[in-house]
Order: C-alpha cells, then sequence, then structure tokens
C-alpha cells in the first residue's frame, strides 16, 4: 500500500522541475532570483510547489508562470508582495485588477506583457510622442537612458505627452527626481535593521518592505496632492 502511494506520488510530479531547473529558466529573466528567495515567495503563500516523497520542492508550468508573474510585477511595478497576493487573489477568482497603466485582463500569461521592451522608436511612436520629448524626459531624469525600455517607461512617457499638452514640460518636473530620492533615503534608513543581517531571507524581505512602504508613502503623497487640489475648488 505504502509503495503504490510512493507510486501515484512520483507520477504526480513527473515533468515537473527542480528549483534548480526553475532557477535555470528564470535567472537570464531575474537575477536576483535564490533558492532562498523561492522559499521565502512560498513563505508568504505566493507560490505553492507541489513536494515530493522526500520533500523537495516541484514546480508545475502553472507554478513557472505564477512565480514569473509575481517576479514581473515586483520588478516593473515595485509592488509589495501583499499587494501582488491580492492580485493573484483576484486572477484566481476571475476578477480584473489593475496594475500602473490599466487593468489585468484574463489569464496570468497574459499579464506578462508587462515584461515587454521597447526600443527607442518603438517607445516614442507607441506614447504618441517626439523623440525629443523622451530626450527631455532622459535629461530631467524622469526615465532612464538606455536602448531599450520596459512598459513603465513607456507609462510614464504617455503620461508626458498629456502634460505637455497643459504646458508642462519634463524640466517642470526635475524635482520629482529630487523627491523620490529622498525618499529612497527614508525607506533605506527603515530598512536598516534587516540589511545589517548578511543572509538572503533578511534580503527578500527588506525589498518587500520596501515595496510596502513605498505605497504607504504613494498614499500621503496621494493625499497631500488631493488635500491641495481640494482648495482650488473652494
Amino acid at each position: 500500500m505504502a509503495g503504490s502511494a510512493a507510486h501515484a506520488r512520483s507520477a504526480e510530479t513527473q515533468g515537473l522541475l527542480s528549483i534548480g531547473q526553475v532557477l535555470a529558466r528564470l535567472t537570464s529573466e531575474f537575477p536576483d532570483l535564490t533558492p532562498s528567495k523561492l522559499r521565502f515567495l512560498e513563505d508568504r503563500q505566493l507560490i505553492n510547489p507541489a513536494r515530493t516523497e522526500s520533500g523537495y520542492r516541484k514546480f508545475s508550468p502553472t507554478d513557472l508562470e505564477r512565480l514569473r508573474f509575481v517576479l514581473t510585477v515586483q520588478r516593473d511595478h515595485y509592488l509589495p508582495l501583499k499587494v501582488i497576493r491580492g492580485l493573484l487573489a483576484d486572477l484566481d477568482a476571475g476578477r480584473q485588477p489593475e496594475l500602473p497603466g490599466g487593468p489585468v485582463t484574463g489569464a496570468i500569461p497574459s499579464i506578462l506583457s508587462t515584461d515587454r521592451r521597447l526600443g527607442r522608436d518603438e517607445l516614442v511612436r507607441e506614447a504618441g510622442a517626439t523623440t525629443q520629448l523622451l530626450n527631455d524626459a532622459v535629461s530631467a531624469s524622469l526615465i532612464a537612458p538606455g536602448e531599450w525600455f520596459s512598459e513603465e517607461a513607456l507609462t510614464v512617457l504617455k503620461a508626458l505627452v498629456e502634460l505637455q499638452r497643459s504646458g508642462i514640460e519634463p524640466r517642470h518636473l526635475r524635482g520629482y527626481r529630487a523627491s523620490a530620492d529622498r525618499e529612497l533615503g527614508l525607506i533605506e534608513s527603515a530598512l536598516v535593521p534587516l540589511t545589517r543581517r548578511n543572509d538572503a531571507t533578511s534580503r527578500a524581505r527588506a525589498v518587500d518592505v520596501a515595496r510596502e512602504i513605498a505605497a504607504q508613502l504613494d498614499i500621503v503623497r496621494g493625499s497631500l496632492t488631493r488635500s491641495a487640489l481640494s482648495r482650488l475648488e473652494k
């Protein structure tokens, strides 16, 4: 009976990927991915790989895509894990959550378009911008320079196109970079207890805490902006 159960478990895990195989497939996209980070994400209930009789983790193609989604939105949208967990819950329930830049539709693989990289000409064309506007955005440190750009850069450039129509140019927004740098200083100070520990789990936890702090700072900033706008209505 025990042998039959062991055979069934073995059959269930055939064709699944080990941690090493997952790392081999994903580290080119996510160089900071480690076994410790995989275990950390599992502890946070973002992935749920199968286990062999000996306790080894095994990842299905669905697990791999789910993991790629988690890592992609972390990297490209700087979302904390509890927010990503909410996105996954909505997707699992058939709802349509929203990411920065637009709603999520369909299954998880459809969201992975956020991992797309755009060349300079493609970025300018899709944003409806000019090359000069992109150059100005790079000069103002609103978009990072490079030959390839992320979906986040496309979202920012589209916003700059709209702002330009109201007479707001990238040079007027240079203070936003200084403000972001100040916020980064606050976040780094808060992370000191974690960054002092030289282990992979603490480093992974520090990244998550940093994103959670950034999300809370966004709430405060948004509230201040809305409060200031309300004075214009009086």
